[in-house]
């Protein structure tokens, strides 16, 4: 999903750089297309942040087993 949501960023990002070098972005067709395209990366991207985030914490300690009761003597 890393990569995924990475091929997708720079596909947007692409996508939106096509649309402003070929003058397309200054109609209202392209600006949609544009945004559509950044909404889409952005997304991505806030995805792309969040598995960073939660593969840099660190690891939970394990919980061991659970403490068994003392037998009762008679």
């Amino acid at each position: 999903m890393f990569l995924f949501s990475a091929l997708m960023i720079g596909a947007g990002a692409a996508t939106i750089a096509y649309l402003v070098a070929t003058g397309q972005a200054a109609t209202v067709d392209g600006l949609f297309l544009a945004l559509t395209a950044l909404l889409l990366a952005s997304g991505f991207a806030m995805y792309l942040i969040y598995a960073i985030r939660r593969a840099m914490e660190p690891p939970k300690p394990a919980a061991g087993p659970a403490a068994k009761p003392a037998a009762i003597q008679t």
